[in-house]
């Protein structure tokens, strides 16, 4: 198929090793970030916290909360130029709704007359609450649909990328926990740009199952 969006996602790949002579020009960083904060999210929650970490302190930082686990994941976060930190809300409300429906009012979205009916969607919430009061398996969901509009972006951007789940979640949340603002983080991405000759990924063949496998049309 011969389109520029299939094309851009044939070119992407989990990058294995990055050039760390390259940053990414501010230009293109700008419309990243601009990308990912109009991700779509369940009721348009949007329960995440998203932290930037772009300083040589701020990766020292991130590999710091490693230990001896993921020794690759750890190389990547010190040679990309860029690493995102996912945070989720643990315990989304209300009252957090609360400035989404204010925000929806800023807009012209939303009468202002109509803010009390606005808040029907909060039911979604509830729903999504354990016994414990936590909104974590729900929030935590959300930052994977940001996660693929990132990886689409990028892809679009001919910026290089690598999910990471390999990473200590509470050393990682405590460590930014300032710069996190009560959300946990489970998930990073590393981004910047793949090494020519040590990344080997980059020379594969993109392997998908076939069409036929994955699709079932009625």
């Amino acid at each position: 198929m011969n389109h520029p969006i299939i094309e851009d996602l044939l070119w992407r790949h989990t990058t294995k090793k990055y050039d760390n002579t390259r940053k990414i020009p501010q230009a293109d960083l700008d419309v990243f970030l601009e990308a990912l904060r109009l991700t779509a999210s369940s009721i348009n929650s949007q329960p995440w916290k998203f932290v930037v970490l772009a300083s040589d302190a701020a990766k020292a930082r991130m590999k710091h909360t490693f230990g001896d686990i993921s020794p690759l994941n750890q190389q990547h976060v010190i040679d990309g130029s860029h690493v995102i930190l996912f945070g989720n809300h643990p315990r989304y409300s209300r009252d957090d709704y609360a400035a989404v429906v204010d925000q929806d009012i800023k807009v012209a979205r939303t009468r202002p007359e109509n803010r009390d009916a606005a808040f029907g969607a909060c039911v979604y919430v509830e729903k999504n609450t354990d016994s414990h009061g936590s909104t974590s398996s729900w929030t935590k969901a959300q930052t994977y649909i940001a996660l693929g509009n990132a990886l689409h972006t990028l892809a679009r951007l001919k910026i290089d990328s690598t999910p990471m789940e390999g990473l200590d979640a509470a050393a990682v949340t405590k460590e930014f926990a300032k710069e996190l603002d009560g959300h946990e983080c489970s998930l990073a991405l590393v981004i910047g740009y793949h090494h020519p000759e040590g990344d080997f990924n980059a020379k594969l063949s993109k392997s998908r199952k076939p069409f036929e496998q994955v699709f079932t049309v009625i």
